[in-house]
């Protein structure tokens, strides 16, 4: 079996259309833009990997018939990212085993306190998951299958979030700067996921002008736009980027 990415949701925080029905800009015909919240997949030989856990996991996780997580890696602990950590309960129950979550000092902490019922027992629940602070270099294990992961360190507002780089693919979801230190890591790359919030600046997030910016300095072989608001039509922007820049949908996944 190859290996594969997913886009599991390319939405930003209220995803498209709101919970108003509210589509913005967005053409309510075309279902590439019908987008669940910010979230990804890695299938990397025996093991598979989510990166957040939106509020949408658990039918993110239907529809790309995922069968099994055997970890969790976090970019940060908002709620669009963090929400649907619950919702892995069934996993447990099936593996009888406690599910691996990575993330950063302060990411674990505010999951901890947060979650405490999926981390330490509580009215006779059992705890599901089991927490570790990862280091810039990690590595995710499954009996013979390593995946060494490397967490970079990005500015998200009035926090740092964690983007991540493995195999030439780097996913930076959440960011409004990259440092320096981390930007040249990030050149010549075989896929680029990046934060591409919308058309106008935002304090947290960057923006489109910022994000073609960054692709044309970094020349990725392909860079894909993602955390899309719904002043960004999938179409519209499809016709106005360069070839090797995509933007995101819900299900896009690639092999690597």
């Amino acid at each position: 079996m190859k290996n594969k990415f997913t886009i599991l949701g390319c939405g930003s925080s209220l995803g498209a259309p709101w919970i108003t029905n509210y589509w913005g800009k967005l053409d309510n015909k075309n279902p590439k833009n019908l987008r669940t919240r910010c979230c990804a997949h890695i299938k990397y030989k025996e093991l598979s990997i989510l990166i957040d856990t939106s509020p949408d996991i658990k039918n993110q996780i239907k529809k790309n018939n995922i069968k099994d997580i055997d970890a969790v890696i976090y970019t940060h602990e908002h709620a669009d990212q963090t929400v649907g950590i619950f919702e892995l309960r069934p996993f447990f129950w099936k593996n009888k085993k406690k599910i691996p979550i990575y993330g950063s000092k302060r990411t674990i902490k505010n999951l901890r306190q947060k979650y405490t019922f999926c981390f330490l027992p509580r009215s006779g629940y059992q705890p599901i998951m089991k927490s570790y602070i990862f280091k810039k270099n990690f590595v995710l294990k499954k009996n013979s299958t390593k995946l060494n992961m490397q967490a970079l360190e990005l500015q998200h507002g009035l926090i740092k979030a964690n983007g991540f780089l493995f195999n030439k693919i780097a996913y930076l979801s959440d960011c409004n700067k990259i440092p320096k230190k981390e930007f040249n890591k990030l050149k010549n790359l075989d896929y680029l996921i990046i934060d591409c919030l919308r058309k106008t600046p935002h304090p947290s997030h960057l923006h489109y002008d910022e994000t073609l910016k960054i692709a044309k300095i970094l020349k990725a072989k392909k860079t894909i736009l993602t955390n899309l608001h719904v002043d960004l039509d999938y179409l519209s922007l499809k016709r106005r980027l360069p070839k090797n820049i995509i933007p995101a949908y819900d299900g896009l996944n690639f092999n690597f």
